[in-house]
């Protein structure tokens, strides 16, 4: 267990690619039920454990992943993630350059069967998504891209990079030539979440190892 913050109310742990993060109604390995096993060793708890996950991340996307401890906690950051009052910063890996130092993709996207696919605007069921980035670093035909989302679309990051011609590296769903670091990962990382303390109401600041300065 890679623990970034624990206290009464929360439980923040980086996720390792290729883990999902709850569980899928099989008896696959998946982050939640190792925390509870962790919760539940850890403070010598009888009985069963409430940990709920505030927010998922994708299978091959490693990074912040924030449980919430009690139900209060639960309810309160919820509410804060619908209204909008949380920060989500990515760090993406990409083939390619986008235009300038920073910009923003708008798009419209489409779910469909396990991906999601950008659309012209009007397509009926597609949904608004858009994103910031700024460039931080360009090496070797690549490019570490810092992302900011302004919506929560499925796969939306992933859709709109290569949409825009740089997909991430090694997120062959979404036409990678390259490969990551490993097999089962793509070189996505939820790399800080910023939110108030459903309780305290203290700013919280949940930021995950640097995992590509090796692959720069």
């Amino acid at each position: 267990m890679d623990v970034l913050y624990v206290d009464n109310h929360l439980l923040a742990l980086n996720k390792p690619a290729g883990l999902l993060t709850q569980p899928s109604g099989t008896s696959e390995d998946n982050l939640e039920d190792r925390a509870k096993a962790w919760v539940k060793a850890e403070y010598h708890k009888p009985g069963a454990v409430f940990l709920e996950a505030v927010h998922r991340i994708d299978r091959p996307v490693a990074g912040v992943v924030l449980f919430a401890r009690t139900s209060k906690a639960l309810s309160r950051l919820n509410e804060a993630m619908r209204r909008g009052d949380c920060e989500k910063i990515y760090l993406a890996l990409v083939t390619g350059d986008l235009p300038g130092p920073d910009g923003a993709l708008n798009d419209w996207l489409l779910h469909g069967d396990h991906r999601a696919d950008v659309v012209p605007a009007g397509t009926p069921g597609a949904k608004a998504a858009v994103l910031t980035y700024t460039v931080l670093r360009r090496s070797a035909g690549r490019s570490l891209l810092r992302i900011v989302l302004g919506s929560g679309r499925y796969h939306q990051i992933r859709a709109q990079l290569a949409q825009a011609g740089c997909p991430i590296v090694g997120d062959h769903k979404y036409g990678s030539p390259e490969r990551w670091l490993s097999a089962d990962g793509i070189a996505l990382q939820h790399a800080t979440l910023r939110i108030c303390h459903p309780v305290t109401r203290e700013a919280m600041v949940f930021t995950a190892p640097d995992i590509f300065t090796a692959a720069l």
